[in-house]
């Protein structure tokens, strides 16, 4: 049993898809504490030829709540702005319309930002075919005392994991032994390079899922996630 745990990106890199596609369960790890300047709520896209960081403003945010207490501001102009852009960098693009109801969809009707960024997990999911069982954190029973390493070794023996799958930032905050001592395999992800075509002939990577999925049919994506090899810890 594979799995992988994250904490819930706006739209996050193509990188974050592959490792739902690699395991087979994936929990979103919407309670635990919001960090300011992260990527709960931004990502870069593509405006103008570069990358360019959009952000989602957020009411109440704070470092002493968990993501999915953090609420979308209710203005729906400052909402409205965001898909402005959006349309903007990629009305463009070959799959601006199949893809745009989708996200002008979820950034209005959904109130909190776990709300949102789940959903678009949910959804994006199944518009490009990846069939892992996704699990909301805050829903499943568990120890909600434990913190850092212990609550992720706690999250994976709940799930039966034998195998536990991370992004290589996970490195810094992870050791393979204590992985070992419980029976489970600490493996890290890492990302081939992907590129494709985009406005122009320069490619610009590192972008959002968004950038992605306006430029590329289904096929296309679902070759880009099995370009990924695992590396041990």
């Amino acid at each position: 049993m594979k799995v992988g745990i994250m904490q819930p990106y706006f739209f996050p890199y193509i990188g974050y898809w592959q490792l739902i596609h690699a395991v087979d369960k994936y929990v979103v790890y919407d309670d635990v504490t919001y960090i300011k300047g992260g990527w709960i709520n931004r990502n870069n896209i593509l405006l103008g030829g570069k990358k360019h960081l959009v952000t989602l403003p957020l009411f109440g945010a704070s470092s002493f709540k968990n993501i999915n207490e953090i609420e979308i501001t209710p203005d729906a102009i400052a909402r409205r702005k965001v898909l402005r852009t959006l349309e903007s960098a990629y009305q463009k693009a070959p799959y601006f319309a199949k893809v745009m109801p989708m996200i002008e969809r979820l950034i209005m009707e959904c109130n909190k930002i776990s709300e949102l960024n789940y959903r678009a997990i949910k959804e994006i999911c199944a518009y490009i075919g990846i069939d892992t069982e996704i699990i909301l954190s805050s829903e499943m029973e568990k120890d909600v005392s434990l913190k850092g390493v212990d609550k992720v070794l706690h999250i994976n023996r709940i799930l039966g994991a034998d195998t536990y799958i991370n992004a290589p930032g996970g490195k810094a905050l992870y050791s393979g032994e204590i992985f070992a001592d419980k029976g489970i395999a600490l493996r890290f992800l890492e990302m081939q390079d992907i590129s494709y075509r985009q406005y122009r002939e320069e490619f610009v990577p590192g972008l959002s899922i968004l950038d992605v999925l306006m430029f590329n049919a289904v096929t296309q994506i679902r070759g880009y996630l099995d370009r990924y090899k695992l590396a041990k810890a």
